[in-house]
């Protein structure tokens, strides 16, 4: 392949797109090949391209302080004696981490976030020629159950399920330790690899006892990035009715898209939440990407509309929510919707309740390498009614602790945000 180096069509959409932490991934993996972990590749020359990128984009031209000159004689000559892509990966992010900022970070064609980046920004762009060298028919489908996973202490456990996924069909709940799939040692992409649609064997540990060690099944199915998420948010609308009070629930998973907000609007004004008494809105997790005029249902003005039918029926619309709202987050809140939450507390919309975000708000740009590797840079900083997120986060409101392991799939965040919306309507 020859040397290119290509820039995402509008890095300022990605400003405020966050990409989920290594552990936070969805695990899921491609229909198609991918890279051998052989070292076929020319690994020098793909670590002196991430650092030319990093030396000609980076926001910061005093790259936060960090010598990069010097960062590329200390780590070239690990580069060099890489045996495979993980080594090499390894060694380049351990580069880009001396910058510690958001928003950047390699990924090779053996991590689930490499794909899940180009399935939410090649479709329809001008990458979907350029990717045909690197995929194969330039397709973008994985196979995957659909769940996010966190390592802790080198035990890897269950952070979230996606709703209607594969794994929200079956026994798996948020906080199993997840053992082996199939008897092998699990892997993101690897474990799930040619078995669409074929039962895998997971083998987990709900509790802290190894005796509660038991297997269950799970079939994964295809996954296409710029569907599944949209999918999950739809799945996860529910409405609880508790205290002669109806509270409305949806979990928006990806802000990468207009998308997103259209459904949640249209939830709001004539679907499942329409007649909701309270919202509890979750932007726990996955990736970032909102629009700061997304609040505007919430603080917008506007009349409301009446249609009535011969007969007499009324149908009448509401285009901005006027009831209590909640904002729950989490350290998986990212970007744009750290923005969101910012606003939320500076306009008085509403509580956020949960912990507190990442602080990863500056503004990234995706660049694809020469092996069809991909760096995710940040490329402009950021800053939200002149103050600057990053590195800081949103502390909530309402504070509300969770501890992963072994959960059980107890959600003590989410069981607050219900109860902090209750209270707000009985008083």
């Amino acid at each position: 392949m020859t040397h290119r180096k290509i820039q995402f069509k509008n890095p300022i959409i990605l400003a405020l797109l966050s990409l989920l932490g290594i552990g936070l991934l969805l695990l899921i993996g491609p229909v198609f090949s991918v890279q051998s972990d052989q070292p076929t590749t020319d690994f020098e020359a793909v670590f002196e391209e991430v650092w030319e990128t990093v030396n000609e984009n980076f926001y910061d031209p005093n790259f936060n302080g960090v010598d990069w000159t010097a960062e590329r004689k200390k780590y070239a000559p690990q580069a060099a004696r890489a045996q495979s892509t993980e080594e090499m990966a390894q060694v380049i992010n351990q580069m880009l981490s001396e910058l510690q900022t958001s928003h950047t970070h390699f990924y090779t064609q053996i991590e689930p976030a490499y794909y899940q980046l180009l399935g939410i920004f090649a479709p329809g762009s001008e990458l979907e020629k350029d990717l045909a060298e690197s995929l194969p028919e330039g397709r973008i489908d994985y196979p995957g159950i659909g769940i996010f996973t966190q390592d802790i202490d080198g035990k890897t456990f269950v952070k979230g399920i996606l709703d209607g996924g594969p794994a929200a069909a079956s026994e798996l709940q948020v906080g199993d330790q997840l053992l082996n799939v199939d008897g092998a040692p699990y892997e993101p992409i690897r474990s799930f690899r040619d078995k669409v649609d074929q039962e895998v064997t997971l083998w987990i540990q709900p509790t802290s006892s190894t005796d509660s060690q038991v297997a269950i099944a799970v079939a994964p199915t295809l996954l296409d990035p710029a569907k599944m998420f949209l999918d999950a948010e739809k799945a996860s609308v529910e409405v609880i009715e508790q205290q002669d009070a109806k509270i409305g629930y949806i979990h928006i998973w990806s802000y990468a898209g207009d998308q997103y907000q259209k459904l949640l609007e249209e939830e709001l004004t004539f679907g499942r939440l329409k007649d909701a008494d309270g919202l509890v809105l979750d932007l726990r997790d996955g990736w970032g990407g909102a629009n700061p005029s997304y609040l505007n249902i919430f603080t917008a003005q506007g009349p409301n509309l009446a249609f009535v039918r011969r007969n007499g029926e009324k149908t009448t619309w509401t285009y901005q929510w006027r009831k209590p709202v909640a904002m729950l987050v989490n350290e998986g809140s990212r970007s744009g919707k750290e923005i969101l939450a910012f606003g939320f507390q500076q306009y008085e919309i509403g509580p956020v309740v949960g912990s507190q975000t990442a602080g990863a708000v500056v503004g990234g740009s995706a660049f694809l390498m020469q092996d069809g590797s991909l760096l995710y840079l940040a490329v402009v900083d950021a800053f939200i009614d002149g103050e600057r997120l990053e590195g800081k986060g949103i502390i909530p409101d309402i504070p509300a602790p969770f501890s992963l392991e072994y959960a059980q799939g107890k959600d003590p965040q989410k069981k607050r945000a219900i109860e902090v919306i209750q209270e707000t309507l009985t008083h």
